[in-house]
């Protein structure tokens, strides 16, 4: 039990590195929660017109999810960790990234930690919930309207890949959060405001 709380709160604080914050101080640039929507996201890192540093965010937010998912995959069976340990870790990385420690508990939407965190999960998931982004993103041009209709399907994908089983019921969770944190983006797509990828 011991070393599978010490996992799950070691993947809670790797999901609470913000690498918006991060790239942006590596790189000179305003902390990210000063200006735009204040999401510290790729998203928003992008409109200080960083190209490099929304890139970096997005593949550090994506990577720290994989990260925490796999070392618990590989290292936890060492230490007799319980069959909860692996799915626990995926929500409490994601949770990180939502309600960073390290941030005063101001984090980003989940979209890109989310990913990665399914990537450790099932790569064949993730390349299909990529490709449902993509004909959504490419389609409609709206990144949110993308993400969302991702982060509906993910649970039936994981139910579908997985069973009856923790690790599909943790995406039930992780779907609702997605939901709540781009709340603004909904009340905007229902109000034909939201804005379109590449304006």
């Amino acid at each position: 039990m011991l070393a599978s709380l010490l996992f799950v709160g070691a993947a809670y604080l790797i999901g609470s590195v913000s690498f918006a914050v991060v790239a942006s101080w590596l790189l000179g640039l305003p902390d990210p929660h000063s200006y735009g929507s204040g999401n510290p996201g790729a998203t928003n890192v992008l409109r200080s017109g960083n190209k490099v540093a929304a890139a970096l965010t997005l593949i550090g937010d994506g990577a720290k999810g994989w990260l925490a998912v796999f070392l618990a995959q590989q290292a936890g069976p060492a230490f007799g960790v319980a069959e909860w340990t692996v799915p626990a870790v995926a929500l409490a990385a994601f949770l990180g990234h939502l309600f960073p420690v390290f941030h005063r508990f101001a984090g980003g939407k989940g979209v890109a930690t989310a990913f990665g965190i399914m990537i450790a999960l099932s790569w064949p998931l993730a390349l299909a919930m990529a490709a449902i982004w993509a004909v959504i993103a490419f389609g409609f041009r709206i990144s949110s309207l993308a993400a969302l209709t991702a982060a509906a399907l993910a649970p039936v994908g994981a139910f579908y890949m997985f069973g009856n089983v923790p690790r599909a019921w943790i995406w039930i969770p992780i779907a609702a959060l997605l939901f709540w944190r781009h709340k603004a983006n909904i009340a905007k797509l229902l109000s034909g405001r939201e804005s379109r990828i590449g304006h």
